[in-house]
């Protein structure tokens, strides 16, 4: 891969901020769905692919080898997979593009953790928390070793039981079943909550 400075358009001493306007006018720019039916559509992917690259390994560089932030009640101190469009979600979902995020993600051939974590954590960025618990505990299932998707699914399950709630999400208008069910749904051991 060539310099990521240089494929962003920005010097070495540039600041996180002009990082990040640097990399979203690219990704403006080259996204595909920019060049549908385009016969420059393969030379837009393989230049939003570098970009998506170059912009991950500053950041990556910036914070040390991890990254990611607090965002929407998780830690994102993901682990990264080297799949592309796994990445192009992930970019996607940051830059809160959640119908192409969700787009994406649906037109893969195959549902492994990683596609449940993604699928959930766009679900939650909506605040449609029950999807968004099931995507977790589906990817913590089928990867039981990523503290990624584990992490998500405690919030979830903490959250369930009164604390962090997207703005907007509100549980008026439950009924005891409803309440009791979802309790012991969200507990480790099965039970009720409360």
């Amino acid at each position: 891969m060539r310099d990521p400075y240089s494929v962003l358009g920005v010097s070495p001493s540039a600041s996180d901020e002009e990082v990040k306007k640097a990399y979203r006018d690219l990704a403006r720019r080259y996204h595909p769905d920019n060049y549908q039916n385009n016969p420059l559509a393969d030379l837009a992917e393989e230049k939003m692919k570098e970009i998506n690259e170059a912009y991950d390994t500053i950041t990556k560089q910036r914070s040390g080898g991890a990254s990611g932030g607090y965002q929407q009640g998780y830690q994102q101190s993901y682990q990264r997979t080297a799949d592309p469009t796994y990445i192009r979600v992930r970019n996607l979902i940051n830059a809160g593009d959640l119908n192409s995020a969700e787009q994406l993600l649906f037109e893969m051939g195959r549902k492994d953790g990683e596609w449940y974590f993604l699928s959930g954590s766009i679900a939650y960025r909506r605040g449609w928390l029950d999807e968004a618990m099931q995507n977790y505990a589906q990817a913590v299932q089928l990867d039981p070793n990523n503290m990624e998707y584990r992490q998500a699914l405690a919030v979830m399950q903490r959250g369930a039981m009164g604390g962090y709630r997207p703005m907007g999400y509100s549980s008026a208008g439950c009924d005891p079943c409803t309440t009791y069910l979802c309790c012991s749904m969200c507990t480790p051991w099965g039970g009720p909550c409360c």
